[in-house]
């Protein structure tokens, strides 16, 4: 099992991640009736985007020994109704103040367009992922 997600009424939820027993509060947003306290279930999936993103070129930097400690990823979720549902994810990543040869940049980049969570969403969903280099 990978985590328990409990209704704490009010919209709310609390998720605890079974192995580490780290937990995660969500609302529902202020335009679906929420308070917006809270991370909403959908600002996870865009937030997760771009955790995968950053852990997937982590993963390749680590490989080819170079460091991206710090680099930043700022994100912005587009919803769309009629269904409602994710109609855009946008990240913009900022890279940390290093120099980069073009070939880690192509790596790098490539690399962030291989993430398993936005490959496990909609064919609709508008991706847009930006890397700011120093």
């Amino acid at each position: 099992m990978t985590s328990e997600v409990i209704y704490q009424g009010q919209l709310r939820t609390k998720a605890t991640h079974i192995k580490s027993g780290s937990t995660i509060i969500t609302d529902a947003p202020i335009d679906n009736q929420g308070n917006g306290e809270a991370f909403s279930p959908t600002d996870l999936v865009a937030t997760s985007v771009a955790s995968c993103i950053l852990t997937i070129m982590g993963i390749k930097a680590r490989d080819k020994d170079i460091d991206i400690t710090g680099a930043k990823a700022n994100v912005k979720k587009v919803m769309a109704s009629n269904p409602r549902r994710i109609a855009k994810v946008q990240v913009v990543i900022t890279m940390p103040h290093q120099s980069y040869t073009e070939k880690q940049k192509k790596l790098l980049e490539k690399a962030a367009h291989h993430c398993p969570v936005a490959r496990s969403l909609s064919d609709d969903l508008d991706e847009q992922i930006e890397i700011i280099w120093p």
